[in-house]
């Protein structure tokens, strides 16, 4: 309206119509600088990825640290997805028998809590958690190494820095994810046992007969399996900003910030993609 009012005022008077077309110039302008410097920022980490992969198909091979990565990010994650998964099972089969008892089918609470935390409510979970506890820690930490140049200092004594401190932690967050995410789905299942037995005192081989009879390898294979790109997207997020730290601790503060977002939007976007490739490559039964 505004616009329209100047154009008036512009076209009756005889004035240049310069501004206005100069301010939608340069809103242009900045709209695609900001598309190309995105597009730039992700070419950037694409390439990070791509770099670690193939530096973990050759020698010298880093076992021990990838042990140690995996220890850190895997066994010490533990408690915090296997209470996450028993938390998340509860509340799942008490909003799942409040919906089939509509309909009288209590009988299939075990089975449709199985199969949604399997599938879906399990992997996608566990891969938020690590998240923000690990991809917080590996950009704060590479971050504080980068800002007080302990990352030259390993180059200076002819060590891989990307290697040792990259390659290592994507590698582990890589192998770690399908673990945790197994265990969350057994807690998840345990959740929701101990809440249907709370509530309608069903005997836990019932129901675990129940939980199992529908899942089958293509429901956890491909499920679980995909938390390995969540790992990787966790994992390059955290060693990219890390590596790039700039501004000293203030900085470092940022990139922790920033690892934990990023990762976990990423990780959301990705798996859309994934079921959808899931759903493509293993059909579900009629």
């Amino acid at each position: 309206m505004t616009w329209a009012l100047s154009f008036g005022s512009c076209a009756l008077l005889g004035l240049p119509l310069a501004r206005p077309l100069q301010n939608g110039w340069v809103v242009v302008d900045r709209t695609g600088a900001l598309i190309l410097s995105v597009l730039a920022w992700v070419g950037e980490v694409s390439l990070f990825g791509a770099r670690a992969l193939i530096e973990a198909f050759r020698p010298p091979y880093e076992f021990r640290e990838i042990a140690r990565q995996v220890f850190e990010i895997g066994w010490k994650s533990t408690p915090l997805v296997a209470t996450a998964g028993l938390a998340v099972g509860v509340v799942l089969s008490m909003h799942t028998r409040a919906s089939l008892e509509r309909f009288g089918a209590e009988t299939m609470i075990p089975a449709g809590l199985a199969i949604a935390l399997v599938r879906e409510t399990g992997p996608l979970i566990t891969a938020l958690l690590v998240a923000g506890r690990v991809g917080a820690g590996i950009g704060a930490e590479l971050g504080a190494m980068k800002v007080t140049d302990q990352i030259d200092a390993l180059e200076a004594v002819a060590v891989d820095s990307f290697k040792f401190l990259a390659v290592t932690r994507i590698l582990a967050c890589i192998l770690a994810l399908p673990l945790l995410t197994t265990i969350a789905d057994i807690c998840g299942i345990i959740g929701g046992y101990l809440a249907e037995s709370a509530v309608s005192g069903m005997s836990w081989q019932l129901y675990f007969n129940r939980a199992f009879s529908l899942i089958e390898f293509s429901d956890f294979i491909p499920a679980t399996l995909k938390t390995m790109v969540f790992g990787m997207i966790i994992g390059t997020i955290g060693c990219y900003l890390g590596f790039t730290t700039t501004q000293g601790t203030e900085g470092v503060g940022r990139t922790s910030t920033r690892s934990v977002v990023l990762s976990s939007i990423l990780i959301i976007v990705a798996n859309v993609v994934l079921v959808r490739l899931i759903f493509f490559l293993f059909p579900p039964a009629a």
